[in-house]
């Protein structure tokens, strides 16, 4: 006789301000909860992680960094690893240094959309304070394969970016204060998934989805395959210069390049300034260095009594002044547009 299948994969996604609410889901849970629970943290590359140890303190369940092809057990809690991302297959984990979605690794989007792909309706997807909106497509792909969607209200969120854009998005079953998940997840890791059973929850998973995990991975045929999802687009590939394709969840907009690389279409937006900020940056530095070469060509040139040559070099500087002061008063507007000090 099948067994009825229940919410027992938990995925969660924070950024800037995650912690406390984090730490408040973790306090509330029982120390015989039914499920797994996957946690990306957006963190530096280079940094050091305690959350393992901070969350093991906090609450009754165990938890710990996730480890490559590590057997997954209910009652724990697994976290990404700095600079690598944490995805879910039937009953392991992948823990890879694959490409960056939406600027960072590990990102929250590969997560969701591994667990939504392998687990199906078994997954409860959370998306918790943050900037910009990493967490939304994933947890599209939560809600479209059948699973549960909550957020913490972005009224009491440190920074209520992510929540907001997966509000937005997502017909979310859930929006309560960060003192509340823990209740509404142990709530429903008790319920039966009504008509649910039995496993073979990739069965009528879409193909894109699957081969969206297999490129994260680097899957070498995923990657050779020149049937990418979506459709290719006027842009290229902030990251490796490479083409995007277009990818439409919904409503939401979204970019990938053909090694892996993904964007909302926010994050695209914000990657592309910083590129032409960075491009702008290098040219006003070329022009400077161009202008005070050529001034002493002028200089040298006046001394040998080369005066043709001299007024040619002196125009030259001048030319190239001229157009490093126009990129630094588009740089300083940026700036100051933006709200930033350098």
């Amino acid at each position: 006789m099948a067994l009825s299948l229940r919410h027992d994969i938990i995925v969660i996604g924070a950024s800037s301000g995650g912690l406390e609410p984090l730490l408040d889901i973790v306090a509330g849970l029982p120390a015989d909860l039914p499920a797994a629970i996957f946690i990306v943290v957006h963190i530096p590359a280079e940094g050091t992680s305690r959350l393992p140890e901070i969350l093991s303190h906090a609450g009754r369940l165990p938890a710990s960094h996730g480890k490559d092809r590590e057997e997954i057990q209910l009652g724990h809690i697994y976290i990404a690893p700095p600079d690598f991302h944490l995805l879910l297959h039937d009953d392991y984990m992948r823990v890879i240094r694959g490409p960056r979605e939406n600027n960072h690794r590990p990102a929250i989007d590969p997560l969701f959309r591994s667990a939504a792909y392998s687990y199906g309706p078994r997954v409860i997807g959370i998306v918790l304070s943050g900037m910009l909106d990493d967490g939304t497509a994933g947890l599209v792909a939560v809600k479209n394969r059948g699973g549960l969607a909550v957020v913490q209200d972005p009224q009491e969120a440190l920074f209520p970016d992510m929540p907001r854009a997966a509000l937005a998005a997502v017909p979310v079953d859930h929006c309560v204060s960060k003192k509340e998940i823990a209740q509404v997840i142990a709530a429903l890791t008790q319920k039966p998934i009504p008509g649910e059973t039995g496993k073979g929850e990739t069965m009528n998973a879409p193909t894109e989805m699957k081969k969206e995990t297999a490129i994260t991975e680097l899957t070498p045929g995923a990657v050779e395959d020149d049937d990418k999802p979506g459709t290719p687009s006027v842009y290229g590939c902030p990251d490796c210069g490479g083409t995007l394709w277009e990818l439409q969840d919904d409503e939401w907009l979204r970019f990938r390049c053909r090694v892996g690389h993904a964007y909302s279409a926010e994050g695209l937006l914000g990657s592309q300034d910083e590129n032409l900020e960075s491009a702008l940056w290098s040219a006003f530095r070329g022009l400077q260095e161009n202008a005070a070469l050529a001034r002493r060509l002028a200089e040298r040139a006046r001394g040998n009594k080369q005066d043709l040559a001299a007024e040619k070099f002196e125009t030259k500087s001048q030319r190239a002044a001229e157009q490093a002061r126009l990129i630094r008063e588009l740089l300083l507007n940026a700036q100051s547009s933006s709200g930033r000090v350098d």
